[in-house]
């Protein structure tokens, strides 16, 4: 079964991402999500942990990244990047989630470049969801299908 890229941006984009994850973990899958920005035991990381499968980690430092990024935002999601590679080289996973990866290339995490690379190095078999605001057209171009989630109420 041929996994495809996926782009969600928007209100909501977390929210369909984790959706998605839990219908894969409820099909048996294996599902592994890198979240650049957070950081601390929110509710979706109480929720997911209840799932054998699903496997959720933090790259982020809590601070919102308002303004230039520090060095150790930096140092973070640079640790996040190099993990999520390891992830889909492994192969290991079935759904992989890299939440917020448009706004970590945005505040300068890692490169446009980089978040292209990812999908390249994706498994033909592996759904690859990448979520965030503000997804460059590069990466939409390159995606089997974008998402704009709008609120209109």
């Amino acid at each position: 079964m041929k996994g495809y890229v996926q782009v969600y941006t928007g209100k909501g984009k977390t929210t369909a991402s984790l959706g998605l994850a839990v219908r894969a973990a409820g099909a048996g899958l294996r599902v592994y999500i890198v979240q650049f920005l957070r950081k601390g035991d929110c509710s979706e990381i109480k929720a997911l942990s209840k799932f054998e499968n699903i496997t959720i980690e933090q790259y982020g430092l809590g601070n919102g990244l308002k303004g230039e990024p520090s060095e150790e935002d930096k140092a973070a999601g640079a640790r996040g990047y190099e993990k999520l590679c390891a992830v889909l080289k492994e192969n290991q996973h079935d759904l992989v989630i890299a939440e917020e990866a448009n706004v970590a290339v945005s505040c300068n995490l890692f490169t446009e470049k980089d978040l292209l690379d990812l999908i390249d190095m994706k498994p033909d078999n592996v759904e690859f969801i990448i979520t965030g605001r503000g997804a460059s057209q590069s990466v939409m171009d390159k995606a089997d299908l974008v998402t704009e989630i709008n609120e209109i109420k």
